[in-house]
């Protein structure tokens, strides 16, 4: 058996959660002994993974169509993912479902990465074979390391006693950017730092309002990789991440990876897979956002950090190669069911 993982346009996305989560497919393939190529054009494979929705898939389905190859497509993406982020997603959201619609429903089967998204895929009608596999994480990569929380705590010059809450993903409202500057202006003690970035042209004048003036306690350092950002996971006191919207959230995995303390939004991409008062907690307004925070970093709530250990450990990218494996034999051998 052997697949082909296709990723168009990787270059412009390889910051985001898809290029992250590609990049551990083929770690993860590799790890369960799967052959792939990573080659378009390529007609030595059996199956077609594709994970991007860009104009060039169109083609590559249709090549493996006319090849008699099986196709899966990852479903990373839905209508409600896209809205609240660029400028206009909120006007061009009805035309991307009708495109990934046409799109998906080309596949013998699709992957998408937790129990919401195929229910929201199934929402739409879709009726193919749908398997939850997470995007998975590298447990290695966010284990606690004293150099790179040195190197985290040099690059902001930050004192002993400062306490840090850390925020991670492009300037998106859905990622709820604007809440987590309001929360940081009722949190002053407190140091928030939000790593991530994208083009200022892209985003809604609003986001570029904030980001160019916002409370003193709050730093944008940008897209920064590496010890600096790993060294953050491991050492800030909590990692909070308001997101409206998300089909898993990454970088809630690395978090959990990091042995961080972590509070999110309750939405339907963290049920049931995180458990407030468990392996996280979970707000739903800033007044609740603020007293978690207070609550995690004061030490007033219990800690949830190992047991939100024990659920990254579940989605290692060992574990997803395996699970990937499987969803392959069935595809191939025509044994799906939808999962």
């Amino acid at each position: 058996m052997k697949v082909l993982l296709y990723f168009e346009g990787q270059n412009a996305i390889s910051k985001s959660g898809i290029g992250r989560a590609f990049n551990h497919q083929c770690r993860a393939l590799e790890s369960a002994g799967v052959e792939y190529t990573t080659d378009p054009w390529a007609d030595d494979y059996d199956i077609l993974h594709i994970n991007t929705c860009y104009m060039n898939s169109d083609a590559i389905v249709k090549n493996a169509r006319d090849h008699g190859k099986k196709v899966i497509y990852h479903a990373h993406s839905t209508e409600e993912d896209f809205r609240d982020s660029f400028t206009f997603s909120n006007a061009l959201a009805p035309g991307v479902k009708k495109w990934l619609m046409h799109l998906y429903t080309q596949a013998d089967a699709l992957i998408t990465p937790t129990p919401y998204s195929k229910k929201i895929l199934e929402g739409y009608g879709i009726d193919l074979p749908i398997y939850p596999v997470s995007n998975g994480v590298d447990i290695q990569r966010y284990a606690p390391d004293a150099s790179k929380i040195t190197a985290f705590r040099k690059y902001f010059s930050l004192k002993p006693n400062d306490k840090v809450v850390l925020g991670v993903g492009l300037f998106f409202q859905r990622k709820g950017l604007l809440d987590f500057v309001e929360v940081a202006r009722s949190l002053p003690q407190y140091k928030f730092i939000w790593f991530g970035s994208v083009s200022k042209v892209i985003i809604p004048p609003k986001i570029n309002e904030v980001l160019e003036h916002h409370p003193d306690n709050v730093i944008f350092p940008g897209y920064v990789k590496g010890a600096i950002i790993e060294g953050a996971y491991s050492d800030a006191d909590c990692f909070f991440f308001p997101s409206y919207e998300e089909t898993e959230g990454i970088v809630v995995l690395e978090a959990l990876a990091a042995k961080q303390q972590v509070i999110v939004r309750d939405i339907g991409a963290f049920d049931p897979w995180l458990i407030s008062g468990k392996n996280c907690y979970k707000g739903t307004d800033n007044d609740e956002f603020v007293r978690l925070i207070e609550g995690t970093i004061e030490g007033s709530l219990p800690k949830t950090k190992e047991e939100g250990y024990l659920t990254a450990q579940e989605r290692s990218i060992e574990g997803v190669g395996q699970q990937l494996k499987h969803v392959y034999e069935e595809v191939l051998h025509g044994t799906e069911q939808n999962r």
